[in-house]
């Protein structure tokens, strides 16, 4: 349970600081994706933002919940854990499409994509409900 809530921590909170980082332009340019200046690609990663912020709002939540022992806790987590590797995989496609394989944006993607399916099991099985 630890581990699930350090990767929680990180990835929500992680979210947030990228589109914090992201809104006020905080990014050295040589560590933006390839062709960041296309406004086409600059729209393809803003349409992230909803997914990432319900992300983050459902695994912060999800901790919320477990910390004041609220049974539905298992559920918000699962959500958050479905969503963020749907994320992961939604960009790993995206590159794949365009035969962009920089480590960069792989590396946390793939992270994104893998991670949840660590967890899904126990949670799909019931291991982590309160009792």
């Amino acid at each position: 349970m630890a581990l699930l809530r350090i990767c929680f921590l990180i990835v929500d909170l992680g979210f947030l600081a990228y589109w914090g980082i992201t809104f006020f332009h905080l990014i050295p340019a040589e560590y933006l994706y390839s062709d960041y200046a296309n406004p086409m690609m600059v729209d393809w990663n803003w349409s992230f933002l909803p997914l990432d912020l319900a992300i983050s709002a459902s695994g912060l939540g999800s901790l919320f919940l477990l910390e004041k022992k609220y049974p539905a806790w298992d559920r918000l987590a699962t959500v958050s854990l479905v969503l963020t590797s749907v994320s992961g995989l939604q960009a790993l496609a995206f590159w794949v499409l365009r035969s962009d394989y920089n480590l960069s944006w792989w590396l946390p993607n793939l992270f994104l994509f893998v991670y949840p399916l660590f967890f899904l099991p126990g949670f799909i099985q019931g291991k982590y409900a309160l009792k």
